[in-house]
């Protein structure tokens, strides 16, 4: 562990944490991300696509990391995932992440509030409730420990990702660089 003490994954993934894939699988892949990020939006397909090709061999797992001064949007955008999760579900959950990403260039308020009940409605969800918790502030402290937990693993842009536990340094858009570091990780 502290080989890579600023790149090191803090806290490890555990219960409160959105995961897709088995819990078992030999390689966690973890994203902070941002969802109003150019480059996050970037690289949803290709870790899309790198789950589907690893399949159970690969869990992954999203954490929040709103750049707010520079996208004003990023924070209600992850307080609307965690008010969906909480009311549907994690499959839910993964449906608003997506949903999200694949809106976020449509237009310049396509983060904002009516647009990201608008998603919740259109993945089945409870629009109202997430309209009532973006108005309450109700997920604001989850979103701001996942920063915290960013900040406490030295990240400081997104994406960054860390594969069991260890930050992954190389370029990420290079899908097969990518793919390798995650079917052979040195952590």
């Amino acid at each position: 562990m502290s080989e890579h003490p600023h790149g090191t994954l803090r806290p490890d993934v555990g219960e409160g944490d959105h995961r897709a894939g088995p819990s078992h699988a030999p390689v966690t892949l973890v994203e902070y991300g941002d969802y109003q990020c150019p480059h996050c939006a970037r690289a949803h397909p290709i870790v899309t696509e790198i789950r589907k090709q690893l399949g159970a061999s690969l869990q992954f797992v999203f954490r929040n990391f709103p750049l707010t001064e520079i996208h004003p949007d990023a924070g209600h955008a992850a307080e609307a995932t965690e008010s969906v999760a909480q009311s549907s579900g994690n499959d839910a959950y993964w449906a608003m992440h997506d949903a999200i990403y694949e809106h976020q260039m449509d237009s310049l308020d396509a983060l904002d509030d009516e647009h990201l009940v608008q998603y919740a409605a259109d993945i089945g969800a409870d629009a109202a409730r997430v309209q009532a918790d973006l108005d309450g502030g109700t997920f604001e402290e989850r979103v701001r420990a996942d920063f915290v937990s960013g900040v406490r693993s030295g990240v400081n842009g997104t994406p960054t990702f860390f594969i069991n536990g260890v930050r992954f340094d190389g370029n990420w858009s290079n899908r097969r660089e990518f793919a390798a570091a995650l079917q052979s990780p040195s952590a």
